[in-house]
């Protein structure tokens, strides 16, 4: 199976959820899933956020090697699950790449996340806040990954 997570520029969300998706897959010794992330405006000379790069090391994971890459410089259609991190950024997917119109949703409208305080289905933007907001953005891929690995199983 392969799995893109999507955001603005790949520098933040989609890069968070994609390598700590990698580390609880390693973890549990599961092999059969690829893991990719983009940005719908990444562009590849950027780095991810010295906030994120934080925050991820309190999960036991090194975003300092991760390179954002753009939409258009991979091969979304060979991809089974398309979790974006916002609403709009999954209706820029449909639009552009119609073809996987039906593999694409929201990271927490496909889990199913909700909570009574955040019944919101986007990832808010932690770009250019604090440490706080990254790890409040963290908690939240975190308690989504693992709902996803239980849903895939």
């Amino acid at each position: 199976m392969n799995i893109m997570f999507v955001c603005t520029g790949n520098i933040c969300r989609s890069a968070m959820a994609h390598w700590l998706l990698v580390k609880k897959l390693k973890d549990l010794k599961i092999d059969n899933i690829n893991v990719y992330s983009c940005g719908i405006w990444a562009d590849h000379n950027d780095r991810p956020t010295k906030e994120a790069v934080q925050v991820m090391k309190k999960y036991g994971v090194d975003l300092t090697q991760h390179r954002p890459r753009s939409i258009r410089d991979v091969n979304i259609k060979s991809m089974d699950l398309i979790l974006c991190a916002t609403n709009s950024h999954k209706i820029m997917v449909q639009h552009d790449y119609p073809e996987v119109k039906d593999r694409v949703y929201t990271l927490k409208e496909y889990v199913g996340y909700e909570k009574e305080f955040h019944k919101k289905i986007d990832l808010d933007d932690p770009w250019g806040y604090g440490e706080d907001v990254y790890r409040f953005c963290a908690s939240e891929i975190n308690e989504c990954l693992d709902m996803l690995l239980e849903k895939l199983k």
